[in-house]
């Protein structure tokens, strides 16, 4: 797959220009902090092995562990860096993280991982009340041939009540932006009975690359039975091709959720 448009010869391009790219591979995935669904077996290794074989040039990655002391003392194979400096080794030059859940032995929350450069970000604590804590990781990139990229790494409450009112912050977030720059949403909406999708899709500058492509979006959860259509992509200044559903092995196996591909156009 070519990542540039007008591909140049070495004789035509102009010395010190980067081509431009306008094509970007993204996954998302809720990696469940590192488990099998119920939390049976310790697979932190065997994803990232998994993540890297999708050689995506964005990965929006959400229940991503910072550190958990009790874990890394019980667990042999616990990394000694975060879960998601563990994810991205060598493949992903640039990550950003967002903590949103702490607690005693440690923190957990959402992480975008990247082959350019993350220019700036921010994690914008989204939590309405009670002790359920959710955030939204805006990061801005440089990729060549764009004055900027949005990516945005998503993670909902599970009350209806408390997603209605984070989408709302998630569309003024989206009003900030530069009206022509590229957006890339993704993640977990936990919005199963797809009212939030419906509140989306009344604004006509997002799409969301399932739907768009097979009328719904994705059946994403529970990983060895999907019911529920839980994950999403959406987009604001790019076209989606080819969403893929990651549904057959090892990535059952994996997490509890499965995870999402698509090619973006920018």
């Amino acid at each position: 797959m070519t990542r540039t448009s007008k591909p140049q010869t070495v004789e035509s391009m102009p010395l010190n220009e980067t081509p431009t790219i306008d094509r970007l591979r993204v996954l998302t995935v809720n990696t469940h902090k590192g488990f099998t669904a119920l939390n049976r077996r310790f697979i932190l290794p065997e994803l990232r092995e998994a993540v890297r074989s999708t050689s995506a040039d964005l990965v929006f990655l959400q229940e991503v562990v910072g550190e958990h002391d009790r874990h890394s003392s019980r667990y042999n194979d616990w990394p000694s860096t975060s879960q998601y400096e563990f994810l991205a080794d060598s493949m992903w030059s640039d990550f950003a993280y967002g903590r949103n859940a702490v607690y005693p032995d440690g923190h957990h929350g959402n992480a975008l991982l990247s082959k350019y450069p993350i220019r700036e970000y921010r994690n914008l604590d989204v939590s309405i009340t009670g002790p359920e804590r959710r955030g939204l990781l805006h990061c801005v990139l440089d990729v060549p041939g764009h004055a900027e990229v949005h990516a945005i790494c998503v993670h909902l409450s599970l009350l209806e009540s408390h997603r209605q009112l984070q989408l709302q912050l998630l569309c003024q977030l989206l009003e900030s932006l530069p009206q022509q720059a590229p957006v890339i949403i993704a993640g977990d909406f936990n919005d199963w009975q797809l009212q939030g999708n419906a509140a989306l899709a009344r604004r006509d500058y997002l799409h969301e690359a399932f739907e768009r492509h097979h009328g719904r979006p994705a059946k994403t959860y529970p990983a060895r039975f999907p019911l529920l259509r839980l994950d999403r992509i959406y987009l604001r200044n790019a076209t989606s091709h080819e969403p893929r559903i990651l549904g057959t092995k090892p990535w059952t196996h994996l997490s509890d959720h499965l995870p999402l591909a698509v090619e973006v156009r920018l």
